[in-house]
């Protein structure tokens, strides 16, 4: 039988609920200020995100990056949307995936020492991953990621942009001899009608998507081309340095086209 306590506990809760929620809101919205702030020249945050069209619980995360996007009004986050294609056997093929990222994703896993491979998964500066879908978590790692200083040595610039081709060239002042360039061809934003799978009957929004990722040795200076996958569409150039033995990003710039 329950006592007077008890009841006057099971009456509280949805209070008690309401007010951690609302705590919740204000230290989320207290990491969003932060990170819209920029408070070091130094800081930047790249995030990349490990998504697909066939998994059912992508889309919040999608969502999230989306918001981090249209609020990043500093331009010191670097948002990647990598598309996997281990989802793609369930009816439908999400037409942004490809294995390289797949591998890429995997890469991460033997970097972090992980086990598996898992959707929606967030690498913040190629340190620290977590699951994309959970708010607090993803702001606080941005969070801390601003509050770091990094040499700023990458520049870069668009040497040709046609309908279907683009090259970029970056020049760079870092002597690291474990480090990758890597250039990324970002779609700024697209969406999809999905008939199949997990996500069927949906339609799904996206940003920041990766088209196309080269990597070179690093050079003090170098040209990547690209073949435009869609001719008109809006397009982002991010370029960053990774040092290949522990997966940390140490430099980051972009380029909008």
């Amino acid at each position: 039988m329950k006592t007077l306590k008890d009841i006057l506990y099971i009456l509280s809760l949805p209070l008690i609920i309401t007010m951690i929620m609302t705590v919740k809101g204000f230290a989320d919205d207290h990491r969003l200020a932060d990170i819209r702030a920029g408070k070091s020249d130094k800081s930047f945050a790249v995030v990349e995100l490990f998504t697909s069209e066939g998994c059912w619980s992508c889309p919040p995360a999608d969502e999230l990056i989306t918001k981090l996007e249209k609020d990043n009004q500093n331009k010191k986050l670097f948002i990647m949307a990598f598309h996997v294609d281990y989802w793609d056997h369930q009816g439908w093929k999400d037409r942004f995936s490809k294995a390289e990222f797949t591998e890429r994703q995997r890469q991460y896993a033997s970097w972090m020492k992980l086990h598996t491979l898992y959707t929606p998964q967030l690498v913040i500066n190629g340190k620290a991953e977590m699951v994309a879908s959970e708010t607090s978590r993803v702001l606080g790692g941005i969070q801390s990621a601003m509050l770091e200083n990094h040499p700023r040595n990458l520049s870069v610039k668009i040497d040709k942009y046609e309908s279907t081709h683009l090259q970029v060239s970056y020049t760079t002042t870092s002597l690291s001899k474990h480090s990758t360039i890597l250039m990324a061809l970002v779609q700024k934003e697209a969406s999809s009608q999905v008939s199949a799978g997990e996500n069927a009957g949906k339609s799904l929004s996206h940003v920041q998507i990766v088209r196309q990722l080269q990597r070179r040795v690093l050079k003090a200076k170098d040209s990547f081309s690209f073949s435009l996958p869609d001719a008109y569409k809006d397009y982002e150039v991010i370029v960053f340095e990774q040092n290949q033995k522990s997966g940390e990003i140490i430099d980051a710039t972009s380029i909008n086209l």
